[in-house]
């Protein structure tokens, strides 16, 4: 245990069953191999939440332990730290105490920056400890009221400006970015501060719409869009020039539908903005996906899985060949399941190549391919040319079409391991969805190995979850036995800072694993209907459908009867679990 030695506050977390010996080991290992600490890996990997890391590092140093959800920092002590120094050094101000300063910081062993701040600051400093995502949260709440400018601030400058802003005007903004920000023109620092916001609110798309008197901007913040301002309608060609503009799109073309990307920098974050602007009735609507790399870090242990499911995927995609699907919506988290894969079989013995249209992550050590239709790159053509550079395994995008699922399915069985998703509402329904593509029935049963249907349900807030109790109706809609409702921990947010008020924050996965059998091959062989096939696979092989996993979400607290309704259905197979 000499580990837990040189990390004290580790043995705090492995009593308290947080974590294990052979975590500990791996975020050690991973905090060699990156040279950062050891606590902030734990967070990074997943094995325990910033606040249960920093508490027990309090409780090893004595130290205060503060909760920044719960507190509020008063405006005099901003002022004395500079956001250019909060912001370099990850600290903040919190109390002060007989001419004596407290910093918020999350690593007390860092002494030079103390000496530093001490410098800096001609001030006596002691410390309290707080999560650093929640020091950075905080920085960028607080100090974008006291020294920045809001989005409504914005706006009304930008509305009550005289200037109906055209698009050539538009273009001739670009050269403002090197101003500073509060001489910049409006439209600039208007679209900077909206994917500033938001990146600080977690949103995963921005959505730029015009309608006949006005243009909605929407942010989706954990699967759920939210209206955030509105904006007069002559306001539109200015912001979708702007946008334009930094995604190094045509701004004169304004009848096709156009794409294209930014990159750009919002604190600590580098993110990856895939733009698309179509043309409507009322004018040109954009929506830009914010990418954030920090997304795909995420191993197959933190998708949400059982403990049944995660054993079945992980022994699945050690399989020397095959094909694998995963199946959903748009939005459903495909994209993150199949990269935790590709991440947990990214070893330097193998060779791994991705055929995607968009590359919307880019992967160290992996060999990505982006489709171009307008040159004829595309799915089918790149598999046909990627097997000749000898691969172990393989990731198509989508099945889009007869040819590339032939082609996908030519490689499982010259011995490929296939990955690839397709948009279907569960998992047997995979099988019927290829067939109709006019892949012959025989194919299909001798290449799919197991299809995974997945939907992302938002989860409680851990700041203000509490205990609650369903209402009795819920509860017999849905079927649970006395037992079930006697064991289950049901929880529900309240609505908190941290969650902006909604009882939510953040989202897992639930999942339905379908396992291609010699019983199902010969079903498929038949072709058996989509009902009979998942008739079998809940009888026999005990396949736990999206709906009822949900449920087992809901049972454990992770979320709530509400989420399940809006993303699965119960279905009449469903009574046969």
């Amino acid at each position: 245990m000499a580990s837990v030695a040189k990390n004290g506050f580790a043995k705090q977390l492995i009593d308290e069953k947080i974590i294990g010996p052979e975590q500990l080991r791996e975020a050690e290992q991973r905090s060699r191999e990156t040279g950062g600490s050891v606590a902030d890996e734990l967070v990074k990997l997943g094995y325990a939440t910033g606040e249960e890391v920093m508490q027990a590092v309090a409780a090893e140093t004595n130290l205060e332990y503060v909760d920044l959800n719960d507190v509020s920092i008063p405006e005099n002590l901003i002022e004395i730290v500079p956001e250019s120094v909060a912001r370099e050094n990850i600290v903040l101000p919190f109390k002060e105490e007989d001419g004596r300063l407290r910093i918020l910081m999350s690593d007390p062993s860092d002494v030079q920056t103390l000496e530093n701040l001490r410098f800096i600051l001609n001030r006596d400093i002691s410390v309290a400890l707080s999560p650093r995502a929640q020091i950075v949260d905080t920085i960028n709440r607080v100090y974008g009221q006291v020294e920045g400018e809001s989005a409504d601030s914005i706006l009304q400058e930008f509305t009550d400006t005289a200037i109906d802003f055209t698009e050539t005007e538009a273009d001739q903004m670009d050269g403002d970015e090197e101003a500073t920000d509060e001489h910049s023109a409006p439209i600039v620092r208007l679209v900077k501060l909206m994917i500033t916001e938001a990146v600080q609110l977690r949103a995963s798309d921005i959505h730029v719409e015009p309608f006949e008197d006005r243009v909605r901007i929407r942010y989706r913040i954990d699967g759920v869009l939210h209206e955030r301002d509105v904006l007069p309608r002559r306001q539109l060609g200015a912001v979708i020039s702007r946008i334009k503009i930094l995604a190094n799109i045509d701004i004169a073309e304004r009848r096709r539908p156009q794409d294209g990307r930014i990159k750009i920098s919002v604190g600590e974050k580098e993110l990856d903005l895939r733009v698309s602007v179509i043309p409507t009735n009322h004018g040109q609507s954009a929506v830009m996906r914010l990418l954030d790399k920090d997304n795909i870090k995420i191993g197959v242990r933190q998708l949400g899985f059982s403990e049944k499911t995660f054993k079945t995927f992980q022994n699945l995609i050690r399989r020397p060949n095959g094909i694998i699907l995963v199946t959903g919506p748009t939005g459903s988290g495909k994209t993150t399941t199949l990269y935790a894969a590709l991440n947990t079989l990214n070893r330097p013995d193998r060779k791994i190549i991705t055929a995607e249209d968009p590359v919307e992550y880019y992967l160290p050590g992996i060999n990505q391919v982006e489709v171009k239709h307008k040159i004829g790159l595309d799915f089918a053509r790149i598999i046909r040319s990627m097997l000749r550079q000898a691969p172990n395994i393989i990731l198509v995008g989508e099945m889009r079409d007869a040819e590339t699922v032939s082609m996908g399915i030519q490689a499982s069985l010259t011995g490929h391991l296939v990955f690839s998703t397709l948009h279907t509402n569960d998992a047997p329904s995979a099988i019927t969805r290829m067939v109709d593509m006019g892949v012959p029935g025989y194919l299909v049963a001798s290449s799919v190995v197991a299809i995974l249907a997945q939907r992302l349900v938002r989860t409680n807030c851990s700041k203000c979850r509490r205990k609650h109790t369903p209402p009795e109706g819920v509860i017999r809609e849905v079927g649970l036995t006395d037992e079930q409702v006697e064991s289950a921990n049901f929880m529900k947010g309240r609505g908190c800072n941290a969650c902006n008020k909604t009882g939510y924050r953040g989202r897992i996965g639930i999942y339905e694993l379908l396992l291609i059998d010699t019983k199902v091959r010969e079903m498929i062989f038949r072709n058996a209907t989509t009902t009979d096939i998942r008739k079998y696979a809940i009888e026999k092989k005990d396949m736990k459908t999206l709906f009822y996993d949900g449920i087992d979400k809901v049972l454990q607290g992770i979320s709530t009867f509400e989420e399940v309704f809006r993303v699965a259905k119960r279905t009449e197979q469903d009574e046969l679990r």
